[in-house]
């Protein structure tokens, strides 16, 4: 079993989608974590992702971005980060 880190600015987007539909396509083979790059991950999910995630049936509304474990990025096999590309 694969441990994938998707890393993004708050954890209110793009690295809960990533871990969400990873984790989706991977059908419990794979496990994945979302982590934030900054030390206070958002509040919420962004409305935007929520949205398109709830279009492909996952629902993120009640999902708030954890404070992931200390040691994520040495547990995980491959990290990812999705950037805004700023």
């Amino acid at each position: 079993m694969a441990h994938v880190l998707f890393v993004c600015l708050h954890n209110a987007g793009r690295s809960q989608m990533s871990r969400v539909l990873f984790e989706r396509a991977a059908r419990g083979r794979h496990h994945a974590l979302s982590a934030g790059s900054i030390a206070a991950p958002s509040g919420r999910a962004q409305p935007q992702w929520v949205q398109g995630l709830d279009e492909t049936g996952v629902d993120l509304r009640a999902t708030r971005p954890p404070r992931p474990p200390r040691d994520s990025a040495r547990q995980a096999d491959s990290a990812v980060t999705t950037g805004a590309g700023r």
